[in-house]
């Protein structure tokens, strides 16, 4: 397999180990009733809750773009944070777009745009820290 496939793939790996380990655990919460049905409004708590979850499936994308990378594996880390930052920064532009305070506090998708950086960072450290890289 050519060497840009399997980087294009460890950044996409990761992209989607975080978008969809977060969608899903956004749709047991609303399943299971811990988060309310749409259109009802979540409290600030349920909040920082999903921003923690979504923090650890963001280190978990870092982790897997770095195990899957061929070579470099932090080069390819730093590309998916920023990605991650582009596609949050993307959310918060939605937010005030389609409604601002009726979809949550305003802190919550400038966590989700910033929070992409460091724990994207954090997941590929941890996993070349065991073998130097």
């Amino acid at each position: 397999m050519r060497p840009w496939i399997r980087s294009a793939g460890a950044v996409v790996g990761g992209f989607l180990v975080t978008a969809i380990a977060s969608t899903a655990a956004d749709a047991i919460m609303h399943g299971t009733g811990v988060f309310p049905k749409s259109p009802q409004n979540m409290s600030e708590g349920l909040f920082v809750l999903a921003s923690g979850y979504r923090a650890l499936f963001t280190v978990a994308g870092g982790f897997i773009t770095a195990r899957l990378a061929p070579d470099r594996p932090m080069h390819h880390v730093w590309i998916l944070a920023w990605l991650g930052l582009a596609a949050g920064l993307a959310g918060v532009v939605a937010y005030y777009v389609i409604g601002g305070a009726q979809l949550g506090p305003a802190w919550y998708p400038f966590s989700i745009a910033v929070e992409s950086l460091p724990c994207v960072w954090f997941g590929g450290r941890l996993e070349t820290s065991h073998r130097g890289g």
